[in-house]
C-alpha cells in the first residue's frame, strides 16, 4: 500500500429502530465500507436487493450505484439494525482498492480488533478540528489491513461451522494472556463445549487450549528476548500462572529452560 492520504467524509456507528433509506442512484462520489453488526437490512448487490446479516461487509467504490434499505416503509415496530460505516476518498483508498479484486459483499468473522480500530476512528473524527489528517489516514490504513486479513481468512464456502471456528480463534487471540476456560471459548460461538472442541481441532489441527498455550509461550519468548522482567514476572505476564508451570511447559516446547534460553540469547547478542 502506498503513501497516499485518506480523507474521511463521514464515519460512525448507526443503530436504526425506524425504517431508513440511503440511495445514490447516480453513483457514489466516495468509497463506502459498511459492516453489519446486528439485525438485518437489504443492500443493492450485483443489481438486486440482497439480505444482509451480522458479519456482512459491504465494499463500494466511487461510481457504484448504492442503495440500502432498513425496515419496511410504514413499519410500526422493527428489530434494531446496527452497523459501522465509513465514507472516504483519497489516493490511499485508490491504492488499496487497486491492489486486488474487491468483493461487493462478503461475510467475515466477528473481530474485536476491527471494531476497536473503527471506534478509534470515530473518536478521532469527533474532535472539534475533525481529527489530525495523518492520524486519520493511519487509523483507516490499519482498519483496511485488518479487513483484508478478515476477508482472506473468511472461509470460501462461507459455512457457519467455519465462522464459529474463526470466531473462537479470534477470541482466544484477544484473551490468551488471562485465565481462559473452554466453556468461555465455546460460549463465544454459542456452542456446547464438545462441539466447540471438535470444530476448533477440525479447522486448525490442534485443540483450543493448545492454541492458547502456543500464544502464551510465544509471548513469553518475546519477553525473554526483549525485556528485563524476572522469570517469575514473565510467567505471570504470559498467563502461565507460576514459574514452575512456565518452566515445565517451556522446556517441553523448546527443549531448554527459560533461564537457559535467555542466557543463550544474551550470548548470541
Amino acid at each position: 500500500m502506498g503513501i497516499g492520504g485518506i480523507s474521511v467524509q463521514l464515519c460512525g456507528h448507526s443503530r436504526h429502530q425506524e425504517p431508513f433509506r440511503h440511495e445514490y442512484r447516480n453513483g457514489l462520489d466516495t468509497y463506502i465500507i459498511r459492516l453489519q453488526l446486528e439485525g438485518t437490512c437489504q443492500a443493492l448487490v450485483d443489481g438486486k436487493m440482497t439480505d444482509l446479516m451480522p458479519g456482512d461487509l459491504l465494499l463500494f467504490r466511487p461510481g457504484d450505484i448504492y442503495e440500502l434499505r432498513i425496515g419496511a416503509h410504514g413499519e410500526a415496530k422493527m428489530k434494531p439494525s446496527g452497523d459501522y460505516f465509513i465514507l472516504c476518498t483519497g489516493e490511499g483508498m485508490d491504492e488499496w482498492w487497486a491492489e486486488k479484486k474487491r468483493p461487493t459483499l462478503r461475510k467475515i468473522a466477528e473481530n474485536e480488533r476491527i471494531k476497536a480500530t473503527w471506534h478509534q476512528l470515530f473518536l478521532e473524527k469527533r474532535r472539534l478540528d475533525g481529527g489530525n489528517p495523518e492520524l486519520v489516514t493511519l487509523i483507516v490504513r490499519t482498519l483496511l489491513r485488518l479487513l483484508d486479513r478478515a476477508l482472506e481468512e473468511a472461509p470460501s464456502a462461507q459455512s457457519v461451522a467455519a465462522f464459529h471456528a474463526i470466531r473462537m480463534r479470534n477470541y482466544i487471540e484477544e484473551n490468551a494472556l488471562r485465565p481462559l476456560r473452554l466453556e468461555e471459548i465455546a460460549d463465544q460461538a454459542g456452542l456446547s463445549v464438545s462441539r466447540a472442541v471438535h470444530l476448533f481441532k477440525e479447522h486448525f489441527g490442534m485443540s483450543a487450549m493448545q492454541y492458547v498455550q502456543q500464544l502464551r509461550l510465544a509471548h513469553a519468548v518475546g519477553l525473554l528476548e526483549h525485556s528485563v522482567l524476572s522469570l517469575e514476572q514473565i510467567a505471570y505476564e504470559a498467563g502461565l500462572s507460576s514459574y514452575t508451570y512456565f518452566h515445565r511447559v517451556f522446556r517441553a516446547a523448546y527443549g531448554i529452560s527459560p533461564g537457559a534460553y535467555r542466557k543463550r540469547q544474551a550470548g548470541d547478542d
